[in-house]
């Protein structure tokens, strides 16, 4: 006879799964946010089309788009890329990420011919990062979005020979920015005067 296996939860646990309002809730928060993301794209549109000659034409041939997923490491999230062009070796993308229970972000993401065309630029610019607080990744891998020290650091905390270096000797690059939670009522705003700083990095 097959032994049965025991559910074991603590009262709160049993709470939790009590109550179907804190799904329903998670998930209109998330719908709000992935319409809110919708709305912004318009406001990053209108700032690209005054800086378009800075764009190489072929990245923003392709639509937005806003993907949403349930598991970066653990929690739920929502992307919006545009620019966004993804060729094997050669990315060109402005990410803006909400990450449940940690905060928004956003960045550049640059790989391959694109990183060699504006990484000049980009190096030039350090003293304008610094006074902004923008973060450069120092880690390998590029897909994560974590702010913890061993994959982003700030700009001012990186020597000028330093950031230099770093940029210049990695596959890829992220310059990016975090917007904590509490500023959920201003975030259009911010979000927005953070991506236009991204844009100018280019320019």
């Amino acid at each position: 006879m097959k032994q049965q296996t025991k559910i074991q939860l603590l009262p709160f646990e049993i709470e939790l799964l009590s109550d179907d309002h804190i799904i329903l809730t998670k998930n209109a928060i998330l719908q709000k946010l992935k319409i809110f993301m919708e709305e912004l794209q318009l406001k990053q549109k209108s700032i690209i089309e005054k800086n378009i000659s800075s764009f190489p034409a072929e990245v923003l041939k392709t639509s937005p788009k806003v993907s949403r997923g349930e598991n970066y490491k653990g929690l739920p999230w929502l992307v919006l890329d545009y620019p966004r062009h993804f060729e094997q070796g050669n990315i060109f993308t402005i990410r803006t990420l909400f990450w449940w229970g940690k905060f928004f972000s956003i960045s550049l993401h640059l790989s391959g011919r694109y990183k060699k065309q504006f990484e000049s630029k980009i190096i030039n610019k350090k003293p304008v990062l610094n006074k902004k607080d923008f973060y450069l990744c120092i880690n390998q891998n590029e897909w994560e979005h974590h702010f913890e020290n061993e994959n982003f650091k700030k700009t001012s905390d990186l020597k000028a020979k330093e950031f230099e270096e770093i940029i210049r000797n990695k596959s890829f690059l992220k310059i990016a920015k975090i917007v904590s939670l509490d500023k959920i009522n201003k975030i259009e705003e911010i979000l927005s005067d953070y991506y236009e700083d991204l844009v100018k990095l280019i320019t």
